[in-house]
């Protein structure tokens, strides 16, 4: 099949450039700074020759918007906003004016799009979606705005002969550098992996490999439309995803955060509290009741097999290093 991904140059999108290639897939990047062989240009907003690589594609995994890892000041969420509706409309665009269009066309959401809960895991169809809960800060309804925004964007597309999911992701998991994992990992090895402001806020994550199989599993049942949870069928309270992360990786202790040492290290980190804090208590309802089968539905078999291959890498680099020292 031949696969474009808009805005696939992220963590997300090199998960599944790498996995889809692997499996004979023709992969097919948009991105403002093409670097590589099948990277083609585009700004995310105005029409251009990168229209011709959707006409006559099998599948769009669109994935732009700007990075949340960043401070929700005005200015970045009325940034995230713009770079994930635009996005999706010129997508959609090109879609509608394509003689060949994709059969299916997967738009990547998020799972912030639920209500900050601890009392019912939310689903696609009992879950409540966000934007009024009492004593939460007024930006967290604005980041669950930006998640009603950008899948109606793909809703109202003219595209009837292109099928339409969204991606409701919680938090891919990979060894990746610079991914959420990574991040959460060091803090666990500095030994600040423990409970925020109690630990009792939901996290809700989904293994990299696990979120390939998703995604592949919802290009093949055409039967499938609307919003999907891509997320593991359980989620568990910060203060166990931590301590599941730091036992794989053999820390024995995490030091506890305040909300407000939260905040201060959410500043030193350019990221912001709502990432940490809001209890994102989601369960993939739908992936469950069509027969989806994960391979890491539980955190401690996820975590572990993470640090694995974690571990893996710094010994390859570790290996590659010797060689080239040796060889010099």
């Amino acid at each position: 099949m031949k696969i474009v991904i808009p805005g696939g140059t992220g963590q997300v999108g090199t998960i599944l450039n790498r996995a889809l290639s692997a499996a004979g897939h023709e992969v097919v990047v948009l991105t403002r700074r093409p670097a590589r062989e099948r990277e083609v240009a585009w700004d995310g907003r105005t029409w251009g020759p990168w229209a011709e690589e959707i006409d006559g594609s099998d599948v769009v995994i669109n994935l732009a918007g700007r990075s949340v890892s960043c401070r929700y000041t005005p200015a970045n969420l009325r940034a995230m906003m713009d770079s994930r509706v635009h996005s999706t409309e010129i997508v959609g665009e090109a879609i509608a004016a394509a003689a060949r269009p994709p059969g299916v066309w997967l738009q990547m959401s998020t799972a912030t799009v639920y209500a900050h809960r601890f009392d019912a895991p939310n689903d696609e169809v009992t879950g409540v979606i966000g934007g009024s809960e009492p004593d939460v800060p007024d930006y967290w309804s604005y980041s669950v705005e930006i998640a009603r925004a950008w899948e109606r964007a793909q809703e109202v597309a003219d595209t009837p002969h292109t099928r339409k999911v969204a991606l409701r992701s919680a938090m891919v998991m990979s060894p990746d550098r610079g991914g959420v994992f990574d991040v959460l990992l060091r803090l666990a090895r500095l030994g600040l992996g423990g409970p925020v402001a109690g630990g009792g806020q939901y996290v809700s994550w989904i293994h990299d490999r696990d979120f390939v199989r998703a995604v592949e599993f919802l290009i093949e049942r055409d039967d499938l439309r609307g919003p999907v949870n891509l997320a593991a069928p359980t989620p568990l309270p910060q203060r166990a995803f931590m301590r599941g992360l730091r036992s794989a990786w053999g820390v024995p202790v995490g030091l506890p955060a305040t909300r407000a040492m939260a905040e201060l290290g959410a500043f030193v980190l350019r990221t912001d509290t709502e990432l940490l804090l809001k209890s994102r208590r989601v369960v993939p309802g739908r992936l469950l009741a069509e027969g989806f089968d994960f391979a890491y539905a539980d955190w401690p078999e996820a975590a572990g097999d993470l640090v694995r291959r974690r571990r893996g890498d710094r010994g390859r680099a570790g290996a590659e290093g010797a060689l080239v020292s040796g060889s010099s």
